[in-house]
C-alpha cells in the first residue's frame, strides 16, 4: 500500500502544470468528449508506465539494494531540480489528424510522456519498490487525478492553478523522497 500511495502522490503533483497536462487541456478544448479523452490518457498511462515499471525493476536487479537506493535518491533530488523548470506544450506534441478523440488521445499522449519526468519517476519508483502492480496503479491514478479534472473542467480550472506555488510543493515532495531513500542507503 505504501508503494501505491507515494506513487500516486508522487505523479499526481509531479503532474500539475506538466507537457502532459497541457496535451489533455488542449485535447479537451479540441474534442469537447471528456470520456474517450479520460479513456485514452488511461490506456496509454498504463502502457507508458507498465513499460517504465519493468525498465525500473530491471535496473533494481542489476544493483545492491544500497546502490540502489542511493541512485533512486538522487534521481528524486534531481526530479525535484527539473519540477522547478515548467513545461511548455509544443506543437508537435499535438495529434491533428481526423482521429477520434480516443485514438488521438491515446497516441499523443504516450508519445508525449516518452522521457517525461512523470515516466523518469516511475521508474525510478518501480526500482525503489518492488510490487509493479501497486507502482503503476499508483503512477496511473496519479496521472488520472491531475489530469480528469484538466478535461472535464478545461481551461476554467488550469487558469485558477497557482502553478508555480505548485511546482515547489511537487520539488519539496521529491527532496523528501529523495532523503528518503538516500537515507535507507547510508543507515543500511
Amino acid at each position: 500500500m505504501q508503494a501505491f500511495l507515494i506513487s500516486l502522490t508522487t505523479i499526481a503533483v509531479a503532474e500539475i502544470g506538466d507537457r502532459t497536462q497541457l496535451l489533455s487541456l488542449v485535447l479537451a478544448a479540441r474534442y469537447r468528449r471528456p470520456l474517450p479523452i479520460i479513456a485514452g490518457i488511461l490506456c496509454a498511462t498504463l502502457a507508458n508506465h507498465a513499460a517504465a515499471g519493468f525498465v525500473g525493476i530491471w535496473f533494481g536487479s542489476l544493483l545492491k539494494p544500497r546502490s540502489m537506493e542511493l541512485i533512486v535518491g538522487i534521481s528524486m533530488i534531481a526530479m525535484a531540480l527539473w519540477t522547478l523548470k515548467p513545461d511548455k506544450l509544443g506543437a508537435e506534441t499535438v495529434s491533428t489528424g481526423a482521429m477520434g478523440a480516443f485514438l488521438a488521445t491515446l497516441t499523443s499522449f504516450f508519445i508525449a510522456e516518452i522521457g517525461d519526468k512523470t515516466q523518469i519517476a516511475t521508474i525510478a519508483l518501480a526500482a525503489g519498490y518492488p510490487n509493479l502492480v501497486a507502482v503503476v496503479s499508483g503512477t496511473t491514478a496519479g496521472m488520472l487525478v491531475a489530469n480528469v479534472p484538466v478535461v472535464i473542467l478545461g481551461k476554467a480550472f488550469a487558469d485558477r492553478l497557482p502553478l508555480k506555488a505548485i511546482h515547489y510543493v511537487a520539488a519539496g515532495l521529491f527532496v523528501i523522497l529523495g532523503a528518503i531513500f538516500i537515507g535507507r542507503a547510508v543507515w543500511r
